[in-house]
């Protein structure tokens, strides 16, 4: 990737992250499949992860926890894999929450707001945004 486009798909990654992180899952399943149509190999598996994961959260949101349940473990199966991928994520401690929550759908435990999924940017992503966001 040229500077040009490494800077687009950071901007268009950071808004997809940002629609997850607010729970709008279905706005973020469509930025995360912008993403994910002009990725190839393992980053293209780890958004796909993150895509099914969003439209899990979304069946979860409308009572479809069977679907939520499938969609998520596929989801994770996907990114579990693959956490060394560096998409600027930490994916580890991503696919650490999916782990509990599936845990908690596939016994019907009682779920709460800190259950839902959260996308958190590497330290050395946030110092880049924070720079770019002061030479701005």
């Amino acid at each position: 990737m040229n500077e040009e486009s490494t800077k687009s798909f950071r901007e268009s990654l950071y808004f997809a992250l940002n629609l997850f992180n607010k729970h709008e899952w279905y706005e973020a399943h469509d930025a995360f499949e912008d993403i994910w149509n002009n990725l190839v190999g393992d980053e293209r598996q780890v958004i796909q992860g993150i895509l099914q994961v969003s439209v899990s959260q979304f069946h979860l949101s409308k009572g479809n926890i069977n679907g939520a349940t499938i969609l998520l473990g596929e989801g994770l199966g996907r990114i579990k894999t693959r956490t060394n991928i560096n998409l600027g994520i930490d994916l580890e401690l991503f696919c650490n929450s999916l782990e509990k929550l599936l845990k908690k759908l596939q016994y019907k435990e009682i779920l709460n707001e800190n259950d839902k999924p959260y996308l958190r940017l590497l330290d050395s992503e946030e110092n880049k945004i924070h720079s770019q966001s002061k030479e701005e």
